[in-house]
């Protein structure tokens, strides 16, 4: 009987001390996915910090810098940038290990994002992407094609992405360094030619049709682009052959809420002035905070994000396109850009009677 008790007493113990570990081990894995979600968050808003205040800080810092002790600094980097100023219209200074930081897997399962390949692009041809929609920020332009965190290299192999932005970005210091280490460069002529005719085959340019005309009506529920008389980009592909891209990204409207202004209202008129004149239209938008999804902040809300390529639109060579080429192929890359919408959509959550608006 005594060796019973002892059999129970000790079974009894087992139990308790599995029991223990079960919970541990259940405790440990909560808490790792706290800080797994939390490390999403900071990664995502770490870029969103830098996007909309690194170039601006670092500038005042760099003329603060002057008036110190330090000012040797400030001179030798402000040395660099006047020998360095049109690295950027050469297609910048890309880092395949800042492209491949950990950061930037954080940042896409986040969301998620992922990029979606429906064809094969042959490496002894230039691209131009057109993105749509430009969203707020156009963070899945940003993840698939700045960053190795979707695999867009191994996706695409022997094509080189490069993201086209203002070019006013590439004249802040710092943020210039940190843009063009993930392949961004200016969306400007003089950068696209050097891209198309001096930098070999197998490059890819993503240009954000829309831009900020574009972004002043992104809101979540919303699939509309301006494209209509954006015929700048087809030109450019026509000058250079280079074959167009149609890609559509489902949910880049989703992630931020913003004030709309109706078209003839202060806002508004303040807006297109600061497009017509500085190239950018300032939003009044938000996200949630960085603690809580409940509050208001700017993290983008985690919407998934994903990014259709379609297939390319074969573009001939023509040194001087006349207005009916241009406007020929530029109807042939808004029907594929429909058809490429349609075809995907009801994959990624829309019904089948939404229709892609075309302003």
């Amino acid at each position: 009987k005594g060796a019973d008790i002892c059999l129970l007493s000790v079974t009894g113990t087992g139990s308790s001390i599995l029991s223990a570990l079960q919970d541990l081990f259940s405790v440990t894995w909560l808490n790792r996915s706290k800080v797994e979600k939390q490390l999403q968050v900071i990664s995502v808003l770490q870029w969103v910090l830098s996007f909309l205040v690194l170039g601006v800080a670092c500038s005042v810092i760099l003329m603060y810098t002057f008036c110190t002790d330090c000012w040797l600094i400030a001179v030798l980097y402000f040395t660099w940038l006047v020998f360095d100023w049109n690295t950027p219209k050469k297609g910048g200074r890309r880092s395949q290990w800042v492209r491949n930081w950990a950061v930037w897997r954080y940042f896409r399962d986040y969301f998620p994002i992922q990029l979606v390949k429906t064809h094969n692009l042959l490496t002894s041809r230039n691209y131009i992407f057109g993105y749509h929609p430009h969203g707020i920020m156009g963070l899945g332009a940003f993840c698939n094609f700045s960053t190795e965190a979707t695999e867009v290299s191994k996706k695409f192999p022997g094509i080189r992405p490069y993201l086209a932005t203002l070019a006013g970005n590439f004249r802040m210091p710092v943020l210039r360094e940190y843009l063009m280490s993930g392949g961004i460069c200016p969306v400007n002529r003089d950068t696209i030619d050097y891209l198309l005719s001096k930098n070999g085959s197998g490059n890819a340019i993503i240009i954000v049709v829309g831009g900020a005309a574009e972004s002043l009506s992104s809101m979540p529920g919303k699939n509309a682009v301006t494209l209509r008389n954006r015929k700048g980009f087809v030109k450019l592909a026509l000058r250079h052959g280079a074959d167009l891209v149609p890609t559509y990204s489902f949910g880049e409207n989703e992630v931020y809420k913003q004030v709309i202004f109706e078209e003839g209202s202060w806002g508004r008129w303040v807006q297109k002035k600061f497009q017509k004149y500085i190239g950018f239209a300032p939003c009044i938008f938000h996200g949630r905070g960085l603690f809580s999804s409940d509050t208001w902040g700017l993290v983008p809300y985690s919407k998934p994000i994903t990014t259709v390529v379609g297939e390319p639109i074969t573009i001939p060579r023509l040194e001087r396109p006349t207005q009916q080429d241009i406007d020929l192929y530029h109807a042939m890359y808004v029907q594929a850009l429909v058809k490429l919408f349609d075809q995907h959509k009801t994959k990624f959550g829309l019904p089948e009677t939404e229709v892609l608006e075309v302003n």
